[in-house]
């Protein structure tokens, strides 16, 4: 059974970006980040409203064809986009959660159960960092269309 296309847009989250340059096969794309509450008519009131300018880098396929000043549509596996969730905001919750109740279940001081909960969360930094090269080609965008 095929999937309406409906069924295939919920499986990629895609933002309008620009593509500020292009060189050897990869195009760096601006986009706007923005939260929920941007969208909202009184976003302007309220001062609750965020948005951020953030730069990524899409590896262009053969025939993707763009120049800096193009509005494009830039676009990442919904899959992808839990996997990224999960690393950086659930698994270093549970890290804190382990440190801090391990090291209170084992009776040291508050100040201590402080630092080796942050230097557990440091740990698990470091080691993301060390394998960034491996992560990075696990999370690839791609350009959907010219807008």
């Amino acid at each position: 059974m095929e999937d309406t296309p409906a069924e295939k847009r919920q499986e990629i989250i895609s933002h309008r970006g620009t593509v500020v340059s292009v060189s050897d096969g990869v195009a760096q794309v601006e986009i706007v980040s923005s939260s929920a509450c941007s969208s909202c008519r009184a976003a302007g009131l309220c001062g609750s409203s965020e948005s951020a300018l953030k730069t990524v880098s899409v590896r262009l396929r053969p025939w993707d064809s763009c120049q800096a000043g193009d509005v494009v549509e830039v676009a990442v596996a919904k899959s992808m986009g839990m996997a990224a969730v999960l690393l950086s905001y659930v698994i270093p919750v549970f890290i804190l959660l382990i440190f801090v109740l391990f090291l209170s279940k084992i009776a040291v001081s508050e100040l201590l159960v402080g630092l080796g909960a942050v230097s557990g969360l440091a740990l698990y930094y470091l080691v993301l960092y060390l394998f960034r090269d491996r992560l990075k080609g696990k999370y690839e965008f791609t350009i959907n269309k010219k807008l």
